[in-house]
């Protein structure tokens, strides 16, 4: 059975639940491990949504798409490409990406995140799912124009990894099979991406499993699976939503 957890602030003090409709059965313990639901109810209009776990890293795949690979004729990679977004990029659902000093063009990349449940070192991919404990909206956002500019050294870690270039949440959904999830982005209203999880070349097995063979994933760490077709820029004053069904809706304002 599917779940939805969150983490919120009420006043000064900050929980986290299950959603239940429009209100949060606040939860005690460890949401990845042995977490006891109590008897209280917030209504989630009165709470501030907080990123709904604290990662010590987000992964961030390249090239992990049939058909953007096809698009751009990049060659098929042999093993998962990723870079790692800075803390600094995590982002609230419903919090403002900020625009950077720096001109250039900012792009969106609406993607699905794998959420790891408990550590997760050098595992097969027949034992990968047992340590993924649920999914995730996510805007891997980046400058496109940092990247290439030193012909000498492509800047992936600083093009992306920029204040508040990584809103994710607004929950982490358990219990979903993510071949059949759908990833769409919204732009001022607008659908610029609605693409296929299934259409990934490494899927979210392998992912875990090919990681965590180079760096131990640990509970609250995340995996963004790249991105498809649809990227595009966004100027400021603009909102930019990440929407995959059984999951919900990341909404963010880029100022």
């Amino acid at each position: 059975m599917s779940k939805r957890w969150l983490r919120f602030k009420e006043g000064t003090s900050t929980g986290f639940g299950i959603l239940e409709g429009e209100n949060i059965r606040v939860c005690q313990g460890d949401m990845f491990s042995g977490a006891v639901p109590t008897d209280r109810m917030v209504p989630l209009a009165g709470v501030e949504l907080l990123m709904p776990v604290r990662p010590s890293k987000v992964i961030a795949m390249w090239n992990n798409f049939h058909a953007l690979g096809q698009k751009l004729n990049l060659a098929v990679p042999a093993e998962p490409l990723y870079l790692i977004k800075a803390p600094n990029s995590y982002l609230d659902p419903n919090g403002i990406i900020v625009k950077p000093p720096c001109n250039g063009k900012v792009v969106f990349e609406g993607e699905l995140g794998i959420v790891i449940g408990k550590t997760c070192k050098q595992v097969s991919e027949q034992h990968a799912m047992d340590h993924v404990f649920g999914y995730t909206c996510a805007n891997d956002v980046t400058v496109a124009d940092i990247l290439n500019r030193d012909a000498s050294f492509a800047q992936w870690v600083r093009a992306k990894g920029l204040d508040t270039f990584c809103p994710f949440g607004p929950v982490v959904a358990t219990g979903l099979d993510p071949e059949k999830l759908v990833v769409k982005t919204i732009l001022n209203g607008e659908i610029r991406q609605d693409y296929p999880v299934s259409d990934m070349r490494f899927s979210v097995r392998q992912l875990v499993s090919l990681i965590s063979q180079d760096m131990t994933l640990y509970a609250g760490d995340i995996i963004l699976c790249g991105t498809s077709i649809g990227v595009g820029s966004m100027k400021p004053g603009s909102t930019v939503e990440v929407e995959i069904a059984g999951i919900g809706k990341l909404s963010n304002r880029f100022e």
